[in-house]
């Protein structure tokens, strides 16, 4: 260093000399100013030459991006509410059958008839057992007013027997035989008012069996109590209706379907009722719902949680089949950088961020996670660059060549 000092003040002092001598001066200091200029360029070189050998790695930008947090589900197509149809009597075979599984119905629509001979030779009888406590009652008024006609005249009878006996004009025996008559008179009232009381509990009594027959056979039609899907059909012409035996329909309830939906624990907190949720279901491609119920009990055999995704009425959705899709449980706009920027330790979440191509590690504060993305809330500002891939050989000071996304590497030599 010291020589290359001394042939730099040689050479300026020399530099007027070299005006005056010439071309023979110039000749002499050639090999002096080849000299000069490799010392000059050492430097320059020696940068290029340890950027040339630097590894390539993959960078990106800071960029602002929309974020949507989702939450996975999966699970099975139910009925928002399923509507079992039992017969409202027993003991009688199915006769016909108006429906089949698919159909929509009505509420008030007949599914099933039922044999109805029975009830129709039983209301034939209550019609007799009517008409004879009708004819009791008549027949028991009929002797009431015939007994309090006794009782008025054994009566009155009696009290004029009462004035003669005491001044002796009439017999003990008589006057006794003629109360004798006042009291079985009002006996006979009594119990003609009793008959009648026993002819209308009688005719209450055939009345009410008769409501009751009417009731069953009215019954004997088995009606949509909704409006709905017929989605089961287990009626069978010929078989005897029993309320505990299967239910003869099952229908799904104004049609409307939902996701029965799995999530895992550690999720199952994000998720709230009126939340948006994209579902795929096997047949019917995406279809959007809302969650309508999160079950409050975690299953602690798999530890999973239940949801309940409302889907509507869509005829594509059929009960039973494989679902699965997300749900929107939070959004918003901030810094993104790639997951596989971020790295995780004990002091928190960390990228390393490129400067003056050296390697930099910086702490920073993550935010929501969507599409591969994670929002960075402090640490970083937009444009800087980051690693791609952090965490894996590099280390804080270390000399890289950057590579874009749309760039291609080469190889050093």
């Amino acid at each position: 260093m010291k020589r290359l000092v001394v042939v730099l003040l040689f050479l300026g002092a020399l530099g007027g000399a070299a005006v005056l001598f010439g071309p023979q001066l110039q000749t002499h200091l050639a090999p002096y100013l080849s000299a000069q200029k490799q010392a000059a360029g050492a430097p320059r070189a020696s940068e290029e030459k340890s950027k040339a050998v630097a590894p390539a790695v993959s960078v990106v930008k800071v960029v602002p991006a929309e974020f949507t947090e989702t939450v996975a589900v999966s699970g099975s197509l139910v009925p928002r509410d399923e509507i079992l149809v039992a017969p409202e009597v027993e003991g009688f075979r199915v006769l016909e059958l108006m429906v089949d599984e698919g159909d929509r119905v009505k509420k008030g629509d007949v599914l099933a008839t039922l044999v109805q001979e029975s009830l129709d030779a039983q209301l034939a009888q209550n019609d007799a057992a009517l008409a004879r406590a009708k004819a009791a009652i008549s027949q028991t008024e009929s002797q009431i007013v015939e007994a309090e006609a006794r009782v008025k005249e054994a009566e009155a009878s009696f009290q004029r027997a009462k004035p003669l006996a005491k001044s002796g004009y009439l017999s003990e025996s008589t006057y006794d035989q003629r109360e004798a008559a006042s009291k079985a008179a009002n006996a006979q009232l009594v119990a003609a008012r009793d008959g009648l009381k026993l002819a209308q509990a009688e005719l209450a009594q055939v009345q009410a069996q008769r409501r009751e027959l009417a009731w069953r056979r009215a019954n004997t039609q088995v009606t949509a109590p909704a409006d709905g899907l017929v989605s089961r059909r287990t009626a069978r012409i010929g078989a005897v209706a029993s309320g505990a035996a299967e239910p003869m329909f099952h229908i799904v309830a104004r049609g409307e379907v939902e996701l029965d939906a799995e999530i895992i624990e550690t999720e199952i907190n994000k998720v709230e009722a009126g939340q948006k949720a994209r579902i795929d279901a096997a047949g019917a491609g995406r279809v959007v719902g809302t969650v309508r119920l999160v079950s409050p009990e975690i299953d602690k055999t798999t530890r999973l949680g239940r949801v309940r995704i409302f889907l509507g009425d869509d005829p594509s959705l059929r009960i039973g089949s494989f679902a699965r899709g997300v749900i929107d449980t939070a959004s918003g706009y901030g810094l993104a950088v790639p997951a596989s920027a971020v790295v995780f330790d004990a002091d928190g979440a960390f990228v390393q961020v490129l400067k003056d191509d050296r390697v930099m590690s910086r702490k920073i504060t993550t935010g929501l996670l969507s599409g591969g993305l994670v929002e960075v809330r402090e640490g970083l500002v937009q444009g800087e660059v980051v690693v791609a891939r952090a965490g894996t050989f590099l280390r804080d000071g270390d000399l890289v060549r950057p590579v874009f996304p749309d760039a291609k590497i080469s190889e050093a030599k």
